[in-house]
């Protein structure tokens, strides 16, 4: 029998943050009826006012919506960076490295990632297959820095629980206006009505309450497609090499549609029947085209010393 890895005390703490308690966790299936149902009703409101568009929704689209409207509605700029594709490339060598056989390093796994990467057709594997030799060395040396943390401080997951990496969900099937989320990491399977999945977002910089409302947007598409809740959701900064958990609950999930529905009204609101924006100074000063000509937002970045990994 092969003996278990010895678990250092970051991955120790991690394993008991995220691991079942005695008692199962099994959600009302009245309550997940409820929720579809207040969607469907809400989403049939929706579709009449959308003027014949599809909205897709994600975690992105709504937390821009909530924080400062002028912003969100300010022409997209984005260019890749080294420093903003880190992310996307140690996403890409965890999954690897959860479905490796043997146990590679943290480079071959960033550049087995970036090989792949660059061969895709769409914009950020063309961005990665014309790196400069200093671009591609600094983005590999950012990227090898995320997989090292991650492996130093999250306990190695057995088959067992059915890790999968960057799971995708799309909720309603055919609507003109769909759900979708994208998860970094889910452990776990429901067992009949038991909840049994952990969702997984990882981070790097400071905590933000957009990241616990993130998840419970995850959370909330994993019901309404799969009819069982998770049972807990967890932010892992690999900065500090801790999770901040928590527990889904029925307030956790009516709070996620609420905020959902109410992000869809005012998308609605500002891209199809023309209400003017409301400026919401906040951490997203830090990125918008604008905050060289906005005395509110340039008073916030003087003043606010928070920090976030967009």
């Amino acid at each position: 029998m092969d003996e278990l890895p010895q678990l250092n005390p970051a991955q120790q703490r991690t394993l008991s943050l995220l691991r079942r308690s005695a008692e199962p966790t099994v959600f009302d299936s009245e309550l997940v009826d409820d929720l579809r149902n207040q969607s469907n009703e809400a989403f049939a409101h929706f579709a009449d006012r959308l003027d014949g568009r599809t909205l897709f929704v994600t975690k992105h689209t709504l937390s821009s919506v909530h924080d400062c409207e002028v912003h969100f509605l300010a022409p997209d700029d984005f260019e890749w960076t080294p420093a903003r594709a880190r992310g996307q490339v140690a996403h890409k060598a965890i999954q690897l490295m959860l479905n490796w056989r043997g146990e590679p390093s943290p480079r071959e796994l960033v550049d087995d990632a970036l090989a792949r990467l660059g061969d895709e057709e769409r914009d950020f594997g063309r961005w990665v297959a014309a790196l400069s030799p200093g671009d591609e060395a600094d983005l590999r040396g950012q990227a090898v820095e995320r997989v090292s943390k991650f492996s130093e401080c999250f306990p190695p997951l057995d088959v067992r629980s059915n890790p999968v990496t960057e799971a995708a969900a799309q909720w309603p099937l055919d609507h003109p206006i769909l759900l979708r989320a994208r998860v970094d990491l889910v452990i776990g399977r429901p067992q009949g009505r038991e909840s049994r999945k952990v969702i997984i977002d990882l981070k790097t910089g400071r905590v933000s309450q957009r990241h616990r409302e993130d998840l419970r947007f995850y959370a909330l598409v994993e019901t309404l497609v799969r009819d069982v809740p998770p049972r807990k959701l967890a932010t892992f900064y690999l900065d500090s090499a801790q999770p901040i958990v928590e527990d889904v609950t029925e307030g956790v999930l009516r709070a996620a549609l609420r905020r959902t529905l109410d992000g869809i009204h005012r998308l609605i609101q500002l891209q199809v029947e023309g209400e003017q924006p409301i400026k919401k100074p906040g951490v997203s000063c830090r990125w918008c085209p604008y905050r060289n000509e906005c005395s509110e937002g340039q008073s916030y970045l003087r003043g606010g010393d928070d920090e976030i990994d967009p």
